[in-house]
Parts: structure tokens; C-alpha cells; sequence
């Protein structure tokens, strides 16, 4: 049939060496096998990319598509500003200073609503404050233990492994001292809060007047970066609030920095050993991959770039 409809390319092909002339036998079938197996490859992979991409947005809860939504924007708080904080980069570390100002700023701010349950005292060890320190400020609170030989529970001063005290005995107690609301406990507030530490700066920092038109119901005090804006929570900081050891100025601006900070850090007290220990993970990987490059290169090369060559033996005349 070939040689039928195009002559020309029939003499052509004829006239070229057939590839089971030159080939192995064992090529013949290896080279039908590359086209397949790099299709097989690629869908492969693709479906391995998208299937780990689709667990990842859920997972995290990344939606790649618009998502309709009945509220205001009033409704869902105002979107705080990205702000340029110490410890955000892959490198940077706590401000040290700022988290031990930031807990003189909630011992005599916060503390009176807000609890801490997540933090014992030895956590402030050197990070904040030393060891002398952590247990002068424990020893001044007297918490309840036992029983004791007779059976009676008694009050003594606070330890090192004693958990930082709550400001109510129960939860009905908060909500009666706050006229219903119930103070949140703050050990873990920046992760669980959209937006992190710049959502809370802004909160404790955003009080202003209602605007014209809006009103906030009786008790309440607005605020727009808190969904609905009215917030039970007033405005705390003020201007010379507290009196820093190191004679920061302690403004509004300050203190919502560095209780920031420091809440920021109860959340994740691993973060500096995180991040060192990421650093040296990252280091000993690289080298290693480094040597193993080597050591391949080292290895296989000597096979990969040798010849073999087929001499056969003379015939003798």
C-alpha cells in the first residue's frame, strides 16, 4: 500500500538502514516505552499536585473562588493593617524587652479581667525576667493547696510550676464582674483571632466616636475593627498608664505594642527555639544533599562516561 500511494517515499525508505540492523534486539521494545511513561509521568504528578494543592486550601481554608457573603463590611470589622513587627521574618527573633514590658502592661492592665491560664511563672524564666524575679513576683500571690496531714486545704506562696492566677474563681463570677460579657482568656488569643498580632494592636488601639448615623447600644463602646462594632470592652490604654523599669515613654501606641508582643508570645513560646532549631535543620540538610551530591558524581561518574569497545580477535593468516 505504501509503495502504491507514494512511490517516491517507498524507494526512499527502502534505501535506509532498518533500525534491527543497527539496534539491539532488546531496543526495539525500550523504544516504544518512553512516550508512554513520561504521559503516565506527567499525569501522574499533575493529579499529585492538584489533589495535595486541594488538601492544603482545606486544610488552611483557602477558597480559589469568590465567595458570596451576606454581610457589611461594618458587620465584619474593619481589616487591620499589616504591621512591620520584630519577630515576623524567617530570621528575627522575640524583642525580649518589649515582652517583659508588655507583662508589666497586662500584670497591671489586663489582669483584672483577662486570664492567663496557659502561663506558669517558670515560663517567664529567661525570657523576661530571672529566676530571683519570677519568684518574688509568684511568691506574692497565695494560692490554695493540699490537703495537709489533717486533711485541711491551706493557702501557701506561689512556685516556680504555679500557673499565673485567674481574676474570677468560675466563669458565672467574670460574666457578673462584666455586666454579662465574659472576658476571653488571652494565653491563646493571637492565634485565635483573624488577623493575629496586627488585629489586636488595632483593636486596642482603634477606640474613636461612633460616626454620624451609627449608633451603639447602651454599655457598649465602638469600635470598628471589631465585627458589629461595639465592643463591651472599653478603651484601657491612655497615655503614662503604667511606668516602664526602662524608661520607655509609655504611650497608648507602646503598650498595645508590647502586651501585644508579649501575648504574642504566650501563644507560641517555641518560637525562637523554632526558628533556631529550623535554622540548623536547614543547614545540616543542605550540606548533607551536598555531600551526596558529590558522593553520586564521585561514584557514577566513572561508570556513566566509560566506552566499550569489541575487538575481535585476528584471524590468523
Amino acid at each position: 500500500m505504501l509503495s502504491q500511494a507514494f512511490p517516491r517515499l517507498a524507494s526512499r525508505a527502502s534505501a535506509l538502514p532498518r533500525l534491527s540492523q543497527v539496534r539491539f534486539s532488546s531496543s526495539s521494545t525500550q523504544a516504544q516505552t518512553p512516550f508512554l511513561a513520561s504521559r503516565t509521568a506527567v499525569f501522574a504528578s499533575t493529579a499529585a499536585t492538584v489533589g495535595l494543592t486541594a488538601w492544603y486550601a482545606h486544610l488552611y481554608g483557602i477558597s480559589f473562588l469568590p465567595e458570596a457573603s451576606a454581610n457589611t463590611a461594618a458587620e465584619d470589622g474593619l481589616h487591620p493593617a499589616a504591621y512591620p513587627w520584630p519577630h515576623k521574618g524567617i530570621f528575627e527573633t522575640f524583642d525580649h524587652a518589649s515582652i517583659r514590658r508588655g507583662y508589666q502592661v497586662y500584670r497591671e492592665v489586663c489582669s483584672a479581667c483577662h486570664s492567663l491560664d496557659r502561663i506558669a511563672w517558670r515560663n517567664l524564666v529567661g525570657v523576661s525576667h530571672n529566676v530571683d524575679e519570677v519568684k518574688a513576683m509568684a511568691e506574692e500571690i497565695e494560692y490554695t493547696d493540699g490537703p495537709n496531714d489533717e486533711g485541711e486545704m491551706f493557702q501557701r506562696p506561689g512556685k516556680l510550676a504555679d500557673y499565673m492566677p485567674a481574676p474570677y474563681p468560675n466563669e458565672e463570677a467574670a460574666r457578673a464582674g462584666n455586666g454579662g460579657g465574659l472576658p476571653p482568656d488571652l494565653s491563646l488569643i493571637v492565634k485565635a483571632r483573624h488577623g493575629g498580632a496586627d488585629y489586636i494592636y488595632s483593636l486596642l488601639t482603634g477606640y474613636v466616636d461612633p460616626p454620624p448615623g451609627v449608633h451603639v447600644a447602651e454599655g457598649m463602646n465602638y469600635n470598628p475593627y471589631f465585627p458589629g462594632g461595639g465592643i463591651a470592652m472599653a478603651r484601657v490604654l491612655f497615655d503614662g498608664l503604667v511606668e516602664y523599669d526602662d524608661k520607655t515613654p509609655a504611650t497608648s501606641s507602646q503598650m498595645a505594642k508590647d502586651v501585644v508582643t508579649f501575648l504574642n508570645w504566650a501563644a507560641e513560646p517555641e518560637h525562637d527555639q523554632r526558628k533556631k532549631l529550623g535554622l540548623q535543620a536547614a543547614i545540616i540538610l543542605s550540606s548533607l544533599f551536598a555531600i551526596s551530591i558529590y558522593v553520586k558524581r564521585f561514584k557514577w561518574a566513572p561508570i556513566k562516561n566509560r566506552k566499550i569497545f569489541y575487538n575481535p580477535p585476528k584471524e590468523a593468516h
